[in-house]
Parts: C-alpha cells; sequence; structure tokens
C-alpha cells in the first residue's frame, strides 16, 4: 500500500532562481514566478509499483468540484483510490472515491469529544480496503 498524503505543494521555486540576498522593497513591488512540482503518481502506479494498492489525495477549496477532481485523478493515473477533502472540513469530513463509489467519512459530535481524528477513521476504512485489494489478487 501506498498512502500519498497531500502534497506540500504543486508549485516551487528552483534553487537557481532563488535570490543569494534580502529582496530589498526599494525595489519596488514583487513577483514570483514558480515552477511545477513534477506529478510522481503516474510513474509510481505504471512504473514503480504497478501491482500496489495506491492512494492519492484531493483537496479543494469548492465543494462543488471535489468529486470531479478526484475521479479525473482515478481516471488520469489509474491507481484504487482518492481521498478527497475540502479545505474548510478538512480535520472532519472527507470522501472515499473509488472508480465505483463514495463513501463519505465524517466525525460525529461525540467523536469530536472523545478527541477521535479524521485520520482514525481514514485509516481503518482504508485497511479494510487494503485487505480486500489483497485477498482479490490471491
Amino acid at each position: 500500500m501506498f498512502y500519498l498524503a497531500a502534497a506540500v505543494s504543486d508549485f516551487y521555486v528552483p534553487v537557481s532562481e532563488m535570490p543569494e540576498h534580502k529582496i530589498q522593497s526599494s525595489g519596488g513591488p514583487l513577483q514570483i514566478t514558480m515552477k511545477m512540482v513534477p506529478k510522481m503518481l503516474y510513474p509510481l502506479v505504471k512504473d514503480w509499483a504497478p501491482k500496489a494498492f495506491i492512494i492519492s489525495f484531493k483537496l479543494e477549496t469548492d465543494p462543488s468540484i471535489v468529486i470531479n477532481r478526484a475521479r479525473n485523478a482515478l481516471e488520469v493515473y489509474q491507481h484504487q483510490l482518492v481521498v478527497a477533502n475540502i479545505l474548510e472540513s478538512i480535520h472532519s469530513f472527507v470522501i472515499i472515491v473509488t472508480k465505483d463509489s463514495e463513501t463519505k467519512l465524517l466525525l460525529s459530535e461525540e467523536d469530536v469529544e472523545k478527541g477521535v481524528e479524521i485520520e482514525k477513521k481514514i485509516v481503518e476504512n482504508l485497511q479494510s480496503r487494503h485487505t480486500a485489494f489483497i485477498c482479490d489478487k490471491n
């Protein structure tokens, strides 16, 4: 199982383009051009671990697009599962998206009072899915 936690960033500033010294405010407004971080999901699925159970994450700020974006990732990268979440509810609600299903995981008020974190529910769900994946392969 590969559990690919959310990317630190989709963009970066290459070391070769970083200033050597402090940027002076006397130079006026600042513009930063960033490069795209190379995507590693495709080579992981196709070349490095084609028989593995691979989980990625899709974080969005717009709830109306998160499922479509998760489904698009599944189609493009051909892996097993996306944990889709929305920034506003990142600590209490996720949707487990597979090719055939959408499963909502939500912390109840009781869970919150007990200090349960959403990651506990995610891991429990993924463990059972991984076990089923292994059994289907054998």
